[in-house]
């Protein structure tokens, strides 16, 4: 059995450890993995967000699992085309991923369907998200809506840091395009745990 993973970070070496460490002794690739991942996989010299490479190379390698770790091709619609391929794929649709892709799409979506979340505001203007902090309080949260690399969410004590966390997002660009709105919102204290699943059908 081969298996590819797609991606580069210390989640992406975790995956590729359990994988490789199964009982039916898959063998496994990483596009492009770490120095970590070396020492379970084969890497592979193909970015994670070059989509067409990475179609390219299932085509001639025919792998029979590809699971993709990081949001920026799966918003992408990475799992669609290879998908579209007849490969099986550990990872959501583009439509999908658009809850991790958009954090006002994300937040939007949890009030709709009466999913319980942190109070929170959407803003596109600078002006009107500071006001709300003031209003507000401290401690909260500043969320820049698109994808930032990991960077786009700042947990402020203060109401000085949310509103520098504003205007890092939405004044000095620090995130490009991810950071034209953002969500506001109260923060929550607790424990925090992410969920996979694979559903076969």
């Amino acid at each position: 059995m081969k298996v590819l993973v797609v991606g580069g970070g210390g989640r992406e070496h975790a995956l590729a450890w359990k994988i490789a460490a199964d009982s039916s002794k898959p063998r496994v690739y990483c596009a492009p993995g770490n120095a970590g991942t070396l020492a379970v996989a084969e890497n592979i010299a193909i970015s994670a967000e070059d989509i067409a490479a990475i179609v390219s190379w299932v085509r001639a390698s025919k792998p029979d699992l590809v699971v993709v770790g990081p949001e920026a091709p799966l918003c992408a619609g990475l799992a669609d085309r290879l998908t579209a391929e007849g490969v099986r794929v550990f990872g959501p649709t583009a439509a999908a991923a658009r809850l991790e892709g958009s954090k006002v799409f994300s937040k939007e979506v949890m009030q709709a369907a009466g999913v319980p979340t942190a109070e929170a505001r959407i803003f596109s203007d600078a002006v009107s998200a500071k006001a709300y902090v003031k209003s507000r309080g401290a401690p909260i949260v500043v969320k820049a809506d698109g994808l930032a690399a990991g960077k786009g969410v700042a947990v402020c004590k203060t109401v000085e840091e949310a509103e520098n966390a504003i205007e890092d997002a939405m004044t000095r660009g620090v995130f490009g395009d991810a950071g034209r709105r953002v969500v506001v919102e109260d923060c929550l204290q607790g424990d925090e745990a992410s969920i996979l699943a694979l559903v076969d059908g």
